[in-house]
């Protein structure tokens, strides 16, 4: 579904960014910062860098539209990290007071951008290979490990991608990463005789991924209590750089 930005994003917004934007490279550099446009020249495929700036400049986009100011002046940095007290927790607005809150999340084929009132976290997985999956069960919190043996062997990858992004969703909201060992939160969805309660204060959902949702995954985790969105919006790019630049340039 599209939406038009909202003017006060109390409860969360996740938009789906599945294409780049449509206008040339040199544009979409310069509505980011300088660290930005390092990371952003340092991806060695294209195909890469390409998703990394349609990611963070829709990120900037809906920022600004929030904030009544041009892309640009939109001042990201980080908060102390929730474990240890350094300089890389979860990405903030600088000078901004309360928020908004935002996180995001780009992988092959599907980027997500999420805004709200309130700290939350956002993940998008591609499915993983049965190797992989199996290599990373034993990280799993016990609960976690046990379920999988119960999920048919070609039914795991999907299982185990949906979990994995309930986790990164979940340890971005609280500001670790994955700095805060595996084992340590239960997030399985069988809900078992006995199971362990899941992460208390927090809601950690899954989302649809739309025409991805056999091959991608995607959470998110907010505070308890607060609504979690059916699905994500598609993002309108035209719209969205139409609202600072009247439209010049967005056509396609």
């Amino acid at each position: 579904m599209a939406a038009a930005v909202p003017s006060c994003p109390e409860s969360p917004q996740v938009w789906a960014v599945r294409r780049p934007p449509p206008w040339d490279e040199a544009l979409s550099l310069s509505l980011l910062d300088a660290d930005e446009r390092r990371r952003a020249r340092s991806f060695r495929r294209p195909t890469d860098r390409s998703r990394y700036l349609a990611t963070h400049v829709a990120l900037r986009l809906l920022l600004a539209a929030h904030l009544g100011c041009h892309p640009v002046d939109v001042l990201l940095g980080r908060a102390p990290c929730a474990r240890c007290g350094g300089p890389h927790g979860r990405p903030v607005l600088l000078e901004s007071g309360a928020g908004p809150h935002f996180s995001l999340s780009h992988c092959p084929g599907l980027s997500l951008v999420a805004i709200a009132g309130v700290p939350l976290g956002v993940d998008a997985e591609r499915i993983p290979g049965r190797r992989t999956v199996a290599s990373c069960l034993e990280r799993l919190h016990p609960q976690e490990r046990r379920e999988a043996t119960a999920v048919p062997e070609r039914e795991r990858p999907l299982w185990f991608c949906r979990l994995w992004a309930r986790k990164e969703a979940y340890l971005k909201a609280l500001g670790t990463g994955l700095g805060r060992a595996l084992d340590q939160d239960y997030l399985g969805d069988r809900d078992p005789p006995g199971a362990p309660r899941r992460p208390p204060g927090w809601t950690v959902r899954n989302l649809p991924c739309g025409p991805a949702d056999t091959t991608h995954a995607a959470a998110l985790a907010v505070p308890e209590g607060t609504p979690v969105p059916t699905a994500p919006y598609e993002l309108n790019w035209p719209f969205v750089y139409g609202r600072w630049y009247g439209g010049a340039g967005a056509g396609g």
